[in-house]
């Protein structure tokens, strides 16, 4: 089973890669988040899997990206496992709300803060109890 993280070499790489698109390549490839988040075409693969979340959901969803690829013609299932009370869980919490933020404000435009409520603005712009020193 192929598996790709960074201390693959660009050859070997390119190698594993090829070998993956063909049709009868390896059902199945692994890929570190890091190394495998840029200048990939996968669109052999129509499953993605997230065993470590990382903190930044463009990271993320950069190396999901890599089986939605221009010539893709199947449906690509993503799944994230978390598993309950364990940090995974904490950080798809936080990822879940950057990407709400990130909605309001690059999703919309510009005039998402005008639609806000008082209690919406307020909370957030507000800061934490914990960014309040005594």
């Amino acid at each position: 089973m192929p598996f790709l993280h960074g201390g693959v070499s660009k050859q070997r790489r390119d190698d594993m890669v090829t070998r993956f698109q063909e049709e009868d390549g390896a059902p199945v490839m692994l890929l570190s988040l890091k190394a495998g988040g840029t200048g990939l075409n996968l669109t052999a693969a129509n499953h993605v899997v997230h065993l470590d979340r990382w903190w930044n959901p463009a990271v993320e969803n950069q190396a999901t990206d890599r089986a939605f690829r221009i010539g893709q013609r199947r449906d690509v299932q993503v799944r994230k496992l978390v598993c309950v009370d364990t940090i995974e869980e904490r950080v798809d919490d936080m990822l879940k709300g950057k990407s709400q933020l990130a909605d309001l404000t690059v999703g919309t435009g510009e005039n998402w803060i005008t639609e806000l409520g008082d209690d919406e603005l307020r909370a957030l712009f507000a800061l934490g109890s914990e960014a309040v020193g005594e």
